[in-house]
């Protein structure tokens, strides 16, 4: 049986976001729910969140789930900006014994390959060949790479050295927030980090997502880049989608 309504959960530094998602359409089944993210956002108090926000949807079927960390097999190796305390936390094994699923029913993924296989999917990837990167300009900066629509999960490249700097450190859009730069101020800094991006792996397409993608005729027309950027088609919707698409598929690296 084909499946045609699927469940996401996508965990940020500042907010958890779930529901359900229409698979046919790429898109949320209704509203979804935001839950602040518990400070200190650590592996229980995170799982107590996410069980709410499934248990409020009475969904009883998998679960997708994203987190801001380097996931392999289920298990976090990394923590940008949650708690120090996921790093080498099982979460698959966590939000399985939590949501009362069995292992196989819960997918965990990074958060930035959740949004990427979205937009492959549903948005402004589709039928895009050749090298695919989308880059979530956030808290940090997040990547999903696709080779011919493939994802190359893990990469890390808003940790990129640029100019002696943590890229996100000088082009997330949190920085600009934090210093009150303009559009035009801040596009140059994305423009430098694509660029380093460009020379290391020659993208053919770069998708530029996250909560600024609402504002992307600001600031997009500014870049100085050679690669086509576009903006996510998926918004901030992104990453429940994908996460709720993986699920389905039971994707697993």
């Amino acid at each position: 049986m084909v499946m045609t309504r699927g469940f996401g959960v996508d965990i940020g530094g500042s907010g958890i976001k779930g529901g359900l998602v229409d698979l046919e359409m790429g898109a949320l089944d209704g509203e979804r729910l935001r839950i602040a993210t518990p400070q200190p956002s650590t592996p229980d108090a995170v799982a107590d969140v996410v069980a709410e926000i499934v248990e409020k949807f009475g969904w009883d079927g998998p679960v997708g789930i994203t987190l801001p960390c380097v996931v392999k097999r289920g298990v976090a190796l990394s923590a940008a900006n949650v708690d120090k305390g996921w790093i080498d936390t099982d979460a698959q094994a966590l939000f399985a014994r939590r949501l009362g699923r069995a292992a196989d029913q819960v997918v965990v993924l990074n958060d930035a390959d959740a949004a990427g296989v979205a937009e492959m999917e549903f948005g402004a990837g589709v039928g895009k060949d050749g090298l695919v990167v989308l880059l979530t300009f956030g808290t940090g900066i997040g990547s999903a790479v696709f080779l011919d629509g493939k994802l190359v999960p893990n990469t890390e490249f808003g940790h990129l050295e640029v100019d002696g700097h943590d890229a996100e450190k000088r082009a997330a859009a949190s920085v600009k927030e934090d210093k009150g730069l303009s559009w035009a101020e801040w596009a140059p800094r994305v423009s430098r980090y694509v660029t380093v991006l460009e020379n290391l792996i020659w993208p053919d397409l770069v998708i530029a997502g996250g909560g600024v993608s609402k504002k992307a005729e600001k600031w997009l027309p500014l870049l100085e880049v050679r690669t086509p950027v576009v903006a996510a088609a998926l918004k901030n919707d992104a990453g429940i989608v994908g996460a709720a698409v993986a699920a389905t598929r039971g994707f697993q690296h």
